[in-house]
């Protein structure tokens, strides 16, 4: 015994077999606007992320073993308790030391320092900058140290 078929004369006793749809408007198929191999595919987010990735890099390879916990965040800002050691200003990174169930993290807001710089190579200079105080902070070196190029030393 087989598989009765739908009135329509397609797809199985369930219903008939689904095409493509449009969007609920009508106007065409969803689909991205952007190609993703184009670079206005990314989001602001995904941008951010791969520019800390770039900026870290050098200093996991340089430090190595020093560096061999550590755990690099973002967040989109900094959360409304800062440390009592901080000042009134919203903090652009954050340097948690290690405890006994946590690794050492350093912790960048995105949009604090999309805020202050203008245009790309403006923000990953402002990473740079603040990936070497922070990891400046953890190593007990000074950040022009860490990193002479984003320091200008």
């Amino acid at each position: 015994m087989g598989i009765p078929s739908s009135p329509m004369g397609r797809g199985s006793a369930l219903g008939p077999a689904r095409r493509p749809r449009r969007d609920r408007h009508g106007r065409g198929f969803r689909h991205d606007l952007i190609p993703p191999h184009l670079p206005g595919h990314l989001s602001r987010r995904a941008l951010f992320d791969e520019t800390v990735l770039e900026a870290i890099r050098p200093h996991l390879e340089r430090f190595g073993r020093r560096l061999e916990h550590l755990r690099v965040t973002v967040e989109e800002v900094p959360s409304t308790d800062p440390a009592p050691w901080e000042d009134e200003l919203v903090p652009l990174g954050r340097f948690v030391a290690a405890d006994r169930f946590d690794p050492p993290t350093i912790v960048l807001y995105r949009r604090p320092i999309e805020t202050r710089a203008q245009g790309a190579a403006e923000i990953a200079m402002m990473v740079r900058q603040v990936l070497a105080e922070q990891i400046g902070a953890m190593l007990s070196l000074d950040p022009g140290d860490v990193d002479p190029e984003a320091w200008g030393s």
